[in-house]
């Protein structure tokens, strides 16, 4: 697969591709949830993309006003078309502009002189609600970009293929793909890890892989925030889990390095399939965050701010909240997750009110039996003991890959990774791991790439330049890459005549199709996890693309 070709910060983004005009169209984009990610993607598209946000559909009114100022109107007041209280309210704004403008297919440019609508999407909004939002945005033939798990079962994955993918045409084979799409499996894009491919799969720096061993270390308060307290901490029997919500980018990471090939638009060209592994297993546990664990002086307090071990607690709410966070004068995440307009508490009333705004948030509490569990489900508690919460994601996962010879052209050889999602650690998403090879290994971390040799004896250590300061929180560079190479692509196809297939092969670097089968690898390490068995993936691949067509005919 083609690694995705970072340009140099002093280079502007459309200079990658020859323009088709000499000016070219300004590329705007509508963000669809205006929270951690929406944000993430809107201010790497201001900063290093010719791209503008131009539209914004966030349900809670500071975080839509907070986003619109940042990034859309400033101190101004919005235009018609930039600020819509839902995605639901913008598709129907969309249809009526597109009736009032015939002979528009989509783009932003507009024919006649009423509102400008948007070339592409970034969707932004919780994780179950993309399969719906991806249903209802495609017939607007629009680029789009879905931030990952691109849906919380394989049935919905695959009917995002179906929805996206053109259907076969006379000759039985896919039809062009019609517009750009990109998921957000940040770690493809970081300069670190596009380093350690280029050493890896073009400089063959250790020969042949024979094994490679990958941690995402969560972070211990980090996961009882997201996935004991947070919306993450449920799992439903469509498969879904941590491994998906929290993972599968670590999980795609691995199948990038070693499935894909060096070159996807060779790959393309060749009609070369990725190398796909023989088999599939799992490991993992609930084990720390459950009542069986809840220290006996907590008794039955439910909530930290009534429970009389509060103190000594490592999780208590008060404590990572406001302690760490509020109390040092940092209100953003996970602060604002917690209260979304606290920043706003925090600036214009003081540091008393805001404590007073987040104290309150954390006092909500249900009880079990008497609040309807539906009710419960349906929002985070992070006031909650982690020991009486309702999560039950795994905390400790390790899924184990094989994959076999494969003598045909171009030569594959055998292999084997282990993958290990872990939440009690000191490191926070610094993700970690080895490779072996047959002349050498490597070790990486977030930072260092070091580069044993068999033959000399010596060790190479590469210390990557860690992302400016304003990059700090963007995994690693990798959501400003991801955002660039989006941008890059979208601006192929409108201002530089690339078609789409060429144009998501060079800047993308991945299509739909391998964006699913990603997805589908963690369905079935989850399905082996839950079974305990060892999932061989062909046959369970090729059964599940059979039903699900069968369903999809019916």
């Amino acid at each position: 697969m083609k690694e995705p070709q970072l340009p140099p910060a002093d280079i502007p983004v459309n200079s990658i591709s020859s323009s088709a005009s000499s000016t070219p169209q300004q590329l705007r984009f509508l963000v669809i949830g205006a929270g951690s990610r929406g944000n993430a993607y809107a201010v790497a598209v201001t900063k290093v993309t010719p791209g503008t946000i131009h539209a914004v559909a966030e349900p809670h009114p500071f975080k839509r006003r907070e986003f619109g100022r940042n990034y859309i109107w400033g101190q101004g007041s919005a235009q018609e078309g930039q600020e819509f209280t839902d995605w639901r309210e913008w598709i129907r704004w969309e249809t009526e502009r597109r009736r009032a403008d015939k002979g528009q297919d989509g783009a932003a440019g507009i024919t006649g002189a009423g509102p400008v609508g948007v070339d592409g999407v970034f969707i932004c909004t919780l994780d179950e609600t993309h399969i719906e939002v991806i249903k209802a945005i495609a017939p607007l033939n629009l680029h789009i970009l879905c931030e990952k798990p691109l849906a919380l079962s394989l049935n919905d994955c695959l009917t995002v293929y179906r929805t996206l993918q053109p259907p076969e045409g006379a000759d039985q084979r896919p039809r062009a793909q019609s517009k750009i799409f990109s998921i957000g499996h940040v770690l493809r894009y970081s300069p670190h890890n596009i380093l350690l491919r280029k050493l890896l799969l073009a400089e063959r720096v250790i020969g042949d892989i024979v094994s490679l061993e990958h941690t995402e270390p969560v972070g211990w308060w980090h996961f009882s925030h997201s996935y004991v307290r947070g919306n993450w901490r449920r799992a439903t029997a469509a498969g879904d889990g941590s491994l998906l919500t929290k993972s599968c980018h670590d999980i795609d990471f691995i199948l990038w390095l070693l499935c894909s090939p060096p070159s996807l638009e060779n790959a393309v060209a060749s009609g070369h399939e990725p190398h796909f592994p023989r088999s599939i297993s799992s490991a993992g546990y609930m084990t720390q965050f459950r009542r069986s664990r809840k220290p006996a002086a907590a008794k039955d307090a439910t909530n930290c701010l009534s429970c009389p071990a509060e103190r000594d607690c490592s999780y208590s709410a008060l404590r990572i909240y406001n302690d760490r966070h509020l109390a040092k004068g940092h209100a953003s995440w996970p602060v604002d997750i917690v209260c979304p307009d606290i920043e706003d508490v925090y600036k214009t009333q003081g540091t008393a009110a805001a404590e007073s705004h987040l104290l309150s948030r954390l006092r909500e509490d249900y009880e079990v039996g008497k609040d309807a569990d539906a009710d419960i489900a349906s929002r985070p508690w992070y006031g909650r003991c982690v020991y009486e919460a309702d999560n039950n994601v795994c905390d400790d996962q390790v899924v184990t890959f094989a994959w076999d010879d494969e003598e045909s052209e171009p030569r594959r050889l055998a292999k084997t990774a282990t993958f290990h999602m872990i939440a009690p650690t000191e490191k926070q998403c610094e993700r970690r791991g080895r490779v072996y090879g047959t002349t050498g290994e490597i070790e990486y971390d977030s930072r260092t790439i070091s580069i044993y040799d068999f033959a000399t004896a010596k060790t190479h250590v590469i210390d990557v330049p860690p992302p400016p300061p304003n990059q700090k929180e963007s995994h690693g560079g990798g959501d400003y890459g991801l955002a660039r190479q989006y941008v890059s692509a979208v601006d192929a196809v409108v201002n530089g005549g690339l078609d789409v297939e060429t144009a998501q092969a060079r800047f993308v670097g991945c299509t739909l199709e391998e964006a699913v089968r990603s997805h589908a690898v963690v369905f079935a390490a989850e399905e082996a996890r839950r079974e305990e068995r060892v999932v061989q993936w062909k046959e369970w691949w090729n059964e599940k693309l059979k039903t699900s067509a069968a369903a999809w005919a019916a």
